[in-house]
């Protein structure tokens, strides 16, 4: 394991909701623990799409990993970029760095899925990151400002199509914020052009929106997104997209706009370890998420399968990687001290709901005894995910920006920045 005397040490890879909960779970441990990241900042991914729809600003849901962790006396971050793992020797390689572990949590998350067809990416970026966010925010912004001056109606309406490609929360999230946008936030700023009369599309392969919910909840999210002039079109299978549109059911739907939210992949964790995956790229873990085979490495997070009721996966959800994190943290510790591996219980997720904001005032909220829907499920999901930012400032600016939002109808990040990062230029 370690050298006698030697403190062991503890490398996290990835700074997420799973890592860093792993981390302070450490906090009292006697161990040395290196965070390793390539982003200087750990992101709020559940309100990426208020970047991408200019209710947030970037700062807003995301802080400096190395601020987060500065009074955690026991924490070193490193800033780079994992290339591969040497799990014989105990070695994580990232940008030329050598990082010797004695325990190894992978905590990388994952990434957008587009089945095969990497080729999408370009004309459908998902949102898993606030770069992803911000060149979003950029094209449906620009799209508005090229209808204003486009010569033809048939290019006017194709600019002013906005297709989200996904029924899940994401999707559903993103489709009512458009709708909001086009209809309350620019439709005073425009002269040639009515935002209100942009034709927003929801695509989902599946027969309803919302799956893991109940079918009630399911319901009343399709009938709140069409009362907001959202079109949602299920058992719709995405077969293409183009720089002109997307091609779904059969047919050819010119869009100017097109956003992913349809499937995830898991991050390189199996490949760097060897270990047996799912489809979904998932690493298939030990009850206690350690790798089977290597007692000392764990995968948390998106990157983890883990089992629970039968035959169902844990989510990837914020609130179960935190879990993960914090249940190995509890592990290492307890292994730090020398206590028998046998008086540890093996990890038992606990399901805490599932949450959807559809727009102003709606949402749906689906807890183990309670739905709620409406005013109260969007005041709940706002308390929820207000008091789930890093910060009280945080947590200050985003009640202020939402109340300020809710009164005046107004976005306050309606900033076209920076360049599209795949060359294309949006809505051309």
């Amino acid at each position: 394991m370690t050298d006698s005397g030697a403190r062991p040490r503890v490398v996290i890879i990835g700074a997420g909701f799973g890592g860093l909960e792993a981390a302070k779970a450490l906090r009292r441990a006697d161990v040395d623990i290196t965070v390793v990241d390539r982003q200087n900042y750990h992101c709020f991914q559940p309100l990426l799409y208020q970047v991408a729809t200019a209710a947030l600003s970037p700062a807003d849901v995301a802080w400096p990993i190395r601020h987060m962790l500065a009074r955690q006396r026991n924490v070193t971050v490193v800033m780079a970029e994992v290339q591969a793992i040497d799990t014989a020797s105990r070695i994580v390689r990232a940008d030329g760095i050598n990082l010797p572990y004695d325990y190894l949590v992978i905590a990388t998350g994952a990434t957008h899925s587009y089945f095969g067809h990497e080729e999408w990416a370009m004309y459908a970026p998902g949102l898993k990151g606030i770069d992803d966010a911000t060149q979003t925010r950029r094209r449906i912004l620009i799209a508005f400002e090229r209808a204003e001056v486009a010569e033809s109606e048939q290019d006017r309406q194709r600019l002013m199509t906005f297709a989200i490609v996904g029924g899940g929360p994401t999707g559903v999230e993103m489709a009512g914020a458009i709708a909001e946008v086009a209809c309350q936030t620019l439709a005073p700023d425009f002269r040639r052009i009515d935002p209100r009369t942009a034709r927003i599309l929801l695509l989902e392969a599946g027969p309803r929106l919302l799956p893991a919910l109940p079918e009630r909840l399911s319901a009343y999210a399709t009938n709140a997104l069409e009362r907001m002039g959202v079109q949602v079109l299920t058992s719709t299978v995405v077969t293409n997209c183009t720089d002109r549109g997307v091609e779904a059911g059969g047919r050819f739907i010119e869009a100017g706009t097109i956003v992913w939210a349809a499937g995830v992949v898991a991050s390189a964790g199996g490949a760097w370890t060897g270990a047996r995956t799912d489809k979904a790229g998932r690493v298939v873990v030990a009850p206690d998420l350690s790798v089977p085979g290597l007692e000392n490495v764990f995968v948390i997070g998106d990157a983890a399968a883990v089992t629970y009721t039968q035959d169902r996966i844990v989510p990837g959800l914020a609130a179960a990687a935190k879990q993960m994190g914090r249940y190995v943290g509890g592990v290492i510790a307890a292994r730090a001290r020398r206590t028998s591996a046998s008086s540890i219980e093996p990890f038992r997720y606990r399901h805490q709901g599932d949450l959807a904001t559809i727009g102003r005032r709606s949402a749906v909220v689906n807890l183990k005894h309670l739905h709620l829907t409406g005013l109260l499920g969007w005041l709940f999901w706002s308390v929820v995910h207000i008091y789930f930012l890093i910060g009280l400032r945080s947590r200050f600016v985003v009640a202020f920006s939402w109340a300020w939002q809710y009164l005046t109808f107004q976005r306050g990040a309606r900033l076209i920045t920076g360049s599209d990062s795949s060359g294309r230029q949006p809505g051309s």
